[in-house]
């Protein structure tokens, strides 16, 4: 069952939006055109969409002025009476009582197995620290490379480089960066981490992230 998410100055200003879903959701355009995929989330007014036709995905960005609805496919939401503010994203402080892993992930490593273990619908919260260095002369902390180049062999192309991302098994990853904003998962399965770069060779430094789960 589809659920229609209205794009309205409530959700305008819920900054720091981030909330991984099921496929099959539908990006309505105000000029009639319909796309189909999977919403990965808002930030700064501007979707991040990864649009499929057929066999073939690509992640797009739509400015959220040009969005006349989203619909959201709810089929794998998470439980009944889990987290769920009305548009399909978990709230944005970190509840009380959540359990507490601490993790190194050194940037030498394309993933790192937290030992976390998640169910679908599950909202994590990330808090990370840091620095990397992930070349010549290029040093940043969780949030990656600012004004970062799309570069198509990263895990996530159009997301900054360096940045601390994760995945769910061997999922498509999500970028978590330096946001503590909760992410709620599509998929049961081992949280992995590591960062948005596609040549480790070169790289040293860690990154201190605590998931809270």
């Amino acid at each position: 069952m589809k659920r229609w998410l209205w794009v309205v100055s409530a959700m305008i200003g819920a900054v720091g939006l981030w909330a991984t879903v099921a496929s099959a959701d539908t990006l309505v355009m105000k000029n009639g055109t319909r796309v189909s995929g999977r919403l990965i989330g808002l930030r700064g007014g501007v979707f991040e969409f990864e649009e499929q036709r057929g066999n073939r995905r690509r992640t797009i960005r739509v400015e959220q002025v040009d969005v006349q609805t989203i619909e959201l496919d709810q089929a794998a939401a998470g439980p009944p009476g889990g987290n769920d503010n009305g548009a399909g994203a978990p709230p944005a402080s970190r509840p009380p009582g959540l359990r507490a892993r601490e993790v190194n992930v050194p940037a030498r490593t394309q993933w790192t197995d937290t030992g976390v273990s998640v169910r679908v619908g599950q909202t994590l919260y990330f808090e990370a620290s840091g620095r990397v260095r992930w070349g010549s002369n290029r040093q940043d902390g969780p949030e990656g490379e600012s004004g970062s180049p799309r570069n198509s062999n990263r895990p996530i192309p159009s997301r900054p480089a360096a940045a601390l991302i994760g995945r769910i098994g061997d999922d498509v990853p999500f970028f978590i960066g330096s946001e503590t904003v909760g992410i709620r998962v599509r998929r049961s399965g081992t949280l992995s981490l590591g960062i948005n770069d596609d040549v480790f060779d070169d790289n040293s430094g860690t990154f201190r992230v605590t998931v809270y789960h």
